[in-house]
């Protein structure tokens, strides 16, 4: 797998822009990519030094369609990552 498909999207939410006050931002990764990996694709991606990864799986979801049919949604797999204090990734600032 290479480095820069491990990540692949930022996750832009109210509680992910509350946690940028932290230095920490939320990317959606693949589902067997791990904690080393999201670390290096981050900072080769947007130059930083990442201090701290944290994942988290979320299970997909029953969801009931119009004509009575349920459909089952993907799970998902999050990364929160922390940077040193004083760096920002710029794709979050707005830039």
């Amino acid at each position: 797998m290479h480095v820069f498909q491990v990540l692949k999207r930022p996750i832009i939410t109210e509680k992910s822009t509350l946690l940028q006050e932290q230095n920490k931002y939320v990317f959606e990764i693949l589902p067997r990519a791990n904690k080393t990996q999201v670390r290096e694709a981050v900072e080769r991606a947007f130059d930083v030094n990442v201090t701290n990864v944290n994942i988290v799986m979320n299970a997909g979801e029953n969801r009931r369609l119009r004509n009575g049919r349920w459909l089952r949604t993907s799970a998902t797999k999050k990364a929160i990552v922390t940077v040193a204090s004083g760096q920002t990734i710029q794709l979050f600032e707005g830039a």
